[in-house]
């Protein structure tokens, strides 16, 4: 791709979002019913490429598992609330009837309380307890801490999950992350991210990392991209880290998993997203709005009550309807906002491609921008 030059001596690449592309039919279609959404990382299958994002409005114990028996995976905070308060959903349940600044001095009061190993452990075994796989998010920062809690957790996937994240940090601390270190500490496989650029995943990949967490300042409550200048447009970034994925591919044999984060709102942009080069995405908002969502309609950042610098606000959202109808219908409005898979199958179907793997041939068209 061509740089623009911006100015004299300066140039910048174009980079396209979602909603700037379209998927373009090819000579073959198919029947929905035989259209396949099963997704494998390690030796772990699913029977939707859906992840629930590791916000505290999006996944709780009781929503990891509900998703969980749909065929995804939810992915649990375990920095978040619920392994700083025992009785979360009695503290989050009258949320719904305060304002804004209500809800954001009570989730910063919570916020206070330090995270608790032995409630960390707790939910995990409460994940497991509820059957299907367990996933656990942590931030680079607090990896070096947690390390022997979610060994001995026994977790089936671990998330190390920052708003960009690298191999290489630099620091004044005598023991900066050795991110390659601990991803091959752990026995299980380890998802890190997120980054949105070709070099940026190459190194993650080159740790070790089962799945690299694509997108920066994606999702609805995010404001990285204002706050600090930091960002990509989605589409380009997975396209990048697919070109990424491939050389390491080539030069080690090993398939590292691309899961998109942020900026999805439709089984259209998950189409997309795939098309792009990704295996699976990781949803926030769009789960927000379920009625099981413990956010108790509101929605929120992991970054949100950062004390120094957020990069993440607080949202009201409305309640669509059941978890599983916003996966899996029936949809209501012709929104997209329900039924994301049976969109995703019937996009699949009318691109003629029978598998989520097959449909990252998929052509695209750029359509405005």
């Amino acid at each position: 791709m061509a740089d623009i030059e911006i100015g004299l001596g300066k140039t910048a690449r174009r980079s396209f979002g979602l909603d700037e592309l379209s998927l373009l039919p090819s000579r073959r279609t198919r029947e929905v019913d035989l259209v396949d959404l099963r997704w494998q990382i390690d030796a772990y299958e699913f029977d939707l490429p859906i992840l629930g994002s590791a916000m505290d409005s999006v996944t709780s114990p009781a929503t990891a598992s509900a998703l969980g028996a749909l065929g995804g995976l939810g992915v649990l905070d375990l920095e978040g609330l619920w392994t700083r308060h025992e009785n979360v959903d009695e503290l989050l349940a009258d949320l719904s009837g305060q304002t804004e600044e209500q809800v954001l001095a009570k989730l910063r009061q919570l916020h206070q309380t330090p995270v608790d190993h032995d409630l960390v452990v707790q939910r995990i075994k409460e994940l497991q307890a509820a059957g299907g796989y367990t996933a656990g998010a942590v931030s680079p920062r607090r990896v070096a801490d947690m390390a022997q809690t979610l060994l001995s957790a026994e977790l089936d996937l671990v998330v190390i999950q920052g708003t960009v994240i690298s191999a290489e940090h630099v620091s004044t601390n005598d023991d900066p992350l050795n991110l390659k270190q601990f991803v091959r500490e752990f026995e299980t496989p380890v998802i890190v991210g997120g980054c949105a650029s070709y070099q940026a995943a190459l190194h993650l990949m080159r740790t070790g990392a089962a799945g690299v967490l694509v997108g920066v300042d994606g999702g609805a409550t995010a404001t990285t991209g204002s706050v600090i200048g930091v960002g990509s447009g989605m589409a380009t970034a997975i396209a990048d880290v697919r070109a990424a994925r491939m050389r390491h591919l080539d030069e080690t044999g090993v398939y590292v998993h691309l899961i998109a984060d942020g900026g999805m709102r439709s089984g259209g942009d998950i189409a997309k997203a795939i098309a792009c080069g990704a295996d699976a995405v990781m949803l926030g908002s769009p789960l927000a709005v379920a009625d099981e969502a413990p956010g108790h309609g509101w929605h929120w950042g992991r970054s949100t009550f950062h004390p120094e610098l957020p990069q993440a606000e607080l949202a009201r959202v409305d309640s669509l309807g059941p978890l599983s109808a916003i996966l899996n219908g029936p949809g209501r409005a012709a929104d997209g906002r329900l039924n994301l898979c049976g969109a995703l199958r019937s996009s699949m179907a009318t691109l003629g491609y029978e598998t989520v793997k097959e449909l990252q041939k998929a052509e695209l068209v750029v359509v405005r921008g």
